[in-house]
């Protein structure tokens, strides 16, 4: 990855940078950006050539790109309460995306999985000291927008801490789509054909522009969550055609697709509508930006921009590729976890800086805290390092870093915890007990496991893995006594043949010159 603006490449050992100097006379705000099912290389930062994000690499370009940065799940619910809580998924219950099937109900999927899958809260814990609720116990106007999915009535963004909140209550994804009307119990809808994202934008901006107005000297935190780049992915005709056009210009391979252990996974990042939403999101993110430049608080606000999870390269609508990581959302390797991972603090004096530090999404948390000037509360962030020291050039201590996802994926993920210590990666999967051991410096894409290799490491890895596991609480799957083998692999066998052949049938009807979206696509014909 090589960019203009990328001034110093940084190891594993820190980041030389200049002293930052925290200026203690202003209030010292955080802007926090959160995208949904968003990849690690779906920025033009990050990586892609067909996506374009010039206003995501604006915050790059003044902070640092972290290229090792993780979701601490690789679904959305429980990394989204674990940035609120500091904790991993298996710390605080909300191992998978709110609202999916477990225990026993898992059978009604159909799926005839040789596991069931673990039980898991469907709500945040009031008991939890949430980030916005600390924020705002010190004198923090908080204000979200967008997306939430960790919660409903009694575990909405008001019961954790936020003043105000436009658009999030328990739904994962936008139910009226991209353009108003959005179906949303806490947005009104705007004209018919409003964009989502741009609608939370201005929202945040004004929210913005109101504290200014009346608490000039009251910090804010705002909680920007899109609910881009989610499914169902829309766009409008003219982001459409411009990426169809790009995508044909760069030349448009024969098959997209390749099955990979349980599903298809997408091989090429060329869908134009998923590149149009994406730009959607972008340009709504550019007038947060400027609102901030022109409000003259870029000085003394901390902006972070990240995601939830792998780009979604399998289930869902395959949107698409991750590679060369392996898997995406929902699933166990690097594409699951790795997300976009940019931190802009503007104290420091060294811009568009690279780091290649393991870095994840319980640090958040006590990253805000100290930015802040409020003490550390590591009794709750005990999953979270805060990242200002690596911000300001020091090195940050040696550590493990876990996950722990006892579930099926719809991406075609399978139950397993994980853990990475170094460079070195070891996936456990409960079906049959079997390890996985990968070495990401010799092998990000997780071709080869190096069991036979380095059975030591495969033995120290497990034990350290178990024992994080007992510590935090950790509820697993069982086995489900009426599984039927022939029933699985009829199952499978479907995903894998007829499902494949029509992917492939829509990819081309896509990117034809004369593509028709669906009648529920409302204002991509008619609406920019």
């Amino acid at each position: 990855m090589k960019k203009e603006w990328l001034v110093l490449c940084c190891t594993g050992i820190g980041l030389w940078c200049a002293t930052c100097v925290h200026a203690k006379e202003k209030p010292r705000n955080v802007l926090f950006i959160l995208a949904d099912d968003y990849g690690w290389n779906d920025t033009s930062c990050g990586g892609s050539r067909y996506y374009e994000t010039p206003n995501i690499d604006r915050i790059a370009r003044q902070g640092v790109l972290f290229i090792q940065g993780y979701a601490a799940c690789q679904v959305s619910s429980p990394s989204r309460a674990s940035i609120m809580t500091g904790k991993s998924p298996a710390r605080h219950g909300i191992t998978n995306w709110i609202g999916e099937a477990s225990g026993e109900e898992w059978r009604k999927m159909g799926r005839h999985s040789k596991l069931l899958p673990a039980e898991y809260e469907w709500g945040l814990s009031q008991k939890e000291m949430t980030l916005p609720k600390v924020l705002k116990a010190h004198g923090y106007k908080t204000f979200m927008a967008g997306k939430w999915h960790i919660g409903g009535e009694g575990s909405s963004p008001e019961d954790h801490g936020f003043d105000i909140n436009i658009g999030g209550y328990e739904a994962g994804s936008p139910v009226g789509g991209y353009f108003s009307p959005y179906d949303n119990p806490k947005l009104k809808d705007g004209p018919e054909g409003e964009n989502l994202s741009m609608r939370l934008a201005l929202e945040t901006a004004r929210f913005m522009e109101e504290q200014t107005k009346n608490h000039k000297k009251q910090p804010f935190f705002a909680y920007l969550s899109f609910y881009a780049v989610h499914a169902p992915i829309q766009t409008t005709e003219s982001n459409w055609k411009y990426f169809r056009d790009k995508a044909d210009s760069m030349g448009i391979a024969s098959t997209g697709f390749k099955v990979d252990r349980t599903l298809p996974v997408r091989q090429h990042q060329d869908n134009p509508i998923y590149a149009g939403l994406i730009k959607q999101m972008d340009d709504a993110i550019g007038v947060v930006l400027d609102k901030l430049e022109e409000l003259g608080l870029a000085e003394n606000t901390l902006i972070i921009f990240t995601g939830d999870n792998g780009g979604v390269s399998s289930g869902d609508a395959y949107s698409t590729s991750c590679l060369p990581l392996r898997g995406g959302k929902g699933r166990q390797w690097e594409g699951g976890f790795r997300v976009p991972f940019i931190i802009q603090d503007p104290d420091c004096s060294l811009h568009g800086v690279i780091s290649d530090v393991p870095v994840i999404g319980t640090d958040f948390y006590p990253t805000i805290l100290e930015y802040a000037g409020l003490p550390l509360l590591p009794q709750q962030h005990v999953d979270g390092e805060s990242l200002i020291g690596v911000l300001n050039g020091e090195t940050l201590p040696a550590r493990a870093l876990y996950w722990h996802y006892p579930h099926y994926g719809n991406q075609g993920g399978e139950p397993s915890s994980v853990i990475r210590d170094g460079d070195w990666k070891l996936i456990h999967y409960y079906e049959d007990g079997r390890d996985e051991l990968y070495n990401l410096k010799l092998d990000e894409t997780e071709s080869e496991p190096l069991n036979a290799q380095y059975p030591e490491k495969v033995t120290f890895l497990s034990k350290k893995l178990s024992v994080w596991l007992t510590e935090a609480g950790a509820k697993y799957p069982v086995a489900d006594p009426q599984y039927d083998s022939r029933k699985e692999a009829e199952y499978k066998q479907k995903q894998q043949t007829l499902f494949l052949q029509h992917l492939e049938e829509q990819r081309k009807q896509q990117l034809s010159d004369s593509f028709v979206p669906n009648e529920d696509w409302w204002g991509s014909q008619t609406k920019d």
